[in-house]
């Protein structure tokens, strides 16, 4: 499903498993953005994979002050 949207009912009520914070949509690179963790949580297959280990470190750039 590249390119595909998440339901945005499933956007309301995800956050970040380390920090709790909401996360943000990249529809671009298929993440769930966690601004407040410096985390990209991929989504693969159109599933949030939500686990800290599988998450991608985001570098000073790609974070929102």
């Amino acid at each position: 499903m590249p390119g595909a949207d998440v339901d945005p009912k499933l956007l309301e009520i995800l956050v970040c498993p380390l920090t709790k914070a909401p996360l943000r949509y990249d529809q671009a690179a298929q993440e769930l953005i966690s601004d407040k963790a410096g985390l990209a949580y991929p989504i693969r297959d159109g599933i949030p994979i939500m686990l800290a280990d599988a998450a991608r470190r985001l570098d000073d750039n790609e974070l929102r002050k």
